[in-house]
């Protein structure tokens, strides 16, 4: 595409299959060097934003979509079909992430203010020091396919960028551009009433754009939720810029889910109907939806089986969100099912119309896994495994790639410390006795993992993702009013802080 060129954006319904009006136009690179310069000018004035003002902007952008509710939940529910109570659920833990990035930056713990006093040392003098993180520049934001809201241009990324006073560039995604584009109206006119500059946040849109905002040297940061291809795309991008930056990416996760065998004979009947709810909701497009599960051989083993199957029967399905996705999983699970040692057990009604695809679920032996087992199926299915024994097990879970969670359903007092400490070292975040999907926003919440679940050791969701947008910065000798508040003898703003070694809470 030249700087010239403009191609529409056009969103499908996925009930029909059908291509919608189109919404907006393919960001030209003149566009996207706009946008980004507009941030890259914006960036001083979030920085110098103390953070009680961040905080108010913040509330400020949860009001104004909630304000917004009706009209974001209909187009938004035109674009994904994923339904007026999924979507509406979103926008409420949409702005409920923003006020709890609101709490965390008023609460100033994230700073990671430190101070030490100049003063003697076994090593000699040492100067004045004083440490504390700041904001790192413009932060570029990769929306989602699956979530339209939460993952997106008003998503978890987005908050937590601008929380640590970063303006924010999101490239829109495809599956919902006239979502995504009245979103951005939103925020924006909520963030111009806050009297904050027109390139605190960003919008462009198309696989060019994308590649252009990675590569532009004022970026400074990057927040992608999406597939490992497109992750490595993207990092190509970085790596070949003559300044790298920081890559955080959300890419791949099977989210092994083991039964053993006391909880199959306690209760098979609730652990089939509920692994079903978590595969099947959303279509089974979730990031953490466990599609790879464990389950002992023998009749209580078979319980288990027997009771998801007669769930996946049931269940009520929504149109996958795009012609890609559909064609994958189409083609992926076609050759799962025929895959050597694999048996189809359980699949749903089959499709008829746009993207709506059949749920499956599929049997194979621990002993003889092929590795289509292992692969990521980015909707309504799961392998499950039948173990000989502990040993068995235990050999299953460390040929599995790290996932964002694992999770384990015991038996009652049952001892799993050894198995936890082997799930421990594949996944993020332990889940017990219940079910991966569902990652609330908390203070001690982390959605991330080793590769290829993620890249870093950074969470998207939960208090600390505002983290991933800051760097340290340390003041040695420096004149009082140089000093940010947070750091100055008597802060007008009290924050927990770290004195010559000893934590000192505010009040």
């Amino acid at each position: 595409m030249t700087t010239t060129e403009h191609h529409p954006v056009t969103g499908t319904d996925p009930r029909t299959g059908l291509d919608l009006p189109p919404e907006v136009v393919e960001s030209t690179d003149d566009h996207v060097r706009d946008v980004v310069g507009a941030a890259a000018d914006a960036a001083p004035a979030l920085a110098a934003l103390d953070r009680a003002g961040r905080a108010r902007v913040l509330v400020a952008l949860a009001d104004a979509l909630e304000a917004a509710r009706a009209p974001i939940v209909e187009i938004a529910d035109t674009e994904t079909a994923l339904g007026d109570i999924r979507l509406n659920g979103e926008l409420t833990r949409t702005a409920f992430q923003l006020r709890f990035f609101a709490d965390v930056v008023t609460d100033g713990g994230y700073l990671e203010a430190t101070i030490d006093h100049a003063g003697p040392t076994p090593m000699g003098p040492r100067p004045d020091l004083r440490r504390m993180l700041v904001p790192i520049g413009p932060v570029a934001v990769f929306g989602a396919s699956n979530f339209p809201l939460a993952f997106s241009v008003p998503g978890g990324d987005t908050a937590s960028a601008l929380a640590a006073g970063n303006p924010v560039v999101v490239k829109g995604h495809g599956s919902h551009p006239g979502t995504s584009r009245l979103v951005h109206e939103v925020l924006t006119g909520a963030l111009q009433a806050a009297g904050l500059p027109r390139g605190t946040l960003g919008l462009v849109f198309g696989r060019r754009a994308g590649q252009e905002l990675v590569a532009h040297p004022a970026i400074r940061a990057v927040g992608f939720t999406g597939s490992l291809s497109g992750g490595r795309a993207l990092l190509d991008i970085i790596d070949a810029r003559p300044e790298p930056i920081p890559f955080y990416g959300e890419l791949s996760s099977l989210n092994a889910l083991v039964v053993t065998e006391a909880a199959a004979r306690e209760r098979a009947g609730e652990i089939g109907a509920g692994l079903v709810g978590s595969v099947t909701g959303s279509a089974g497009q979730l990031c953490t939806k466990p599609g790879f599960v464990l389950v002992p051989d023998g009749q209580a083993g078979d319980a288990v089986v027997a009771a998801a199957a007669a769930a996946l029967g049931d269940a009520s399905v929504v149109p996958l969100l795009n012609e890609r996705i559909h064609r994958s999983y189409v083609d992926d699970t076609a050759r799962l099912a025929c895959a050597l040692g694999v048996r189809a057990v359980a699949a749903g009604d089959p499709a008829d119309a746009g993207f709506s695809v059949a749920p499956l679920l599929v049997t194979a032996r621990a002993d003889d896994l092929p590795d289509e087992a292992f692969a990521e199926y980015f909707g309504p299915a799961a392998v499950v495994v039948r173990y000989a024994g502990p040993a068995e097990l235990t050999a299953v879970l460390r040929r599995l790639p790290a996932s964002l969670t694992a999770t384990v359903h015991t038996g009652a007092a049952e001892p799993v410390l050894e198995l936890a400490g082997v799930l421990a070292g594949t996944a993020g975040r332990l889940v017990f006795n219940g079910y991966p999907t569902g990652v609330a926003v908390s203070w001690a919440q982390h959605h991330g993992g080793p590769w290829p679940a993620t890249n870093s050791l950074h969470t998207s969701v939960g208090a600390t993702a505002i983290r991933r947008f800051l760097r340290p910065l340390t003041w040695q000798d420096a004149p009082a009013d140089v000093l940010p508040d947070e750091l100055r003898d008597v802060p007008a703003a009290g924050v927990p802080r770290r004195v010559d070694g000893s934590l000192v809470l505010p009040g």
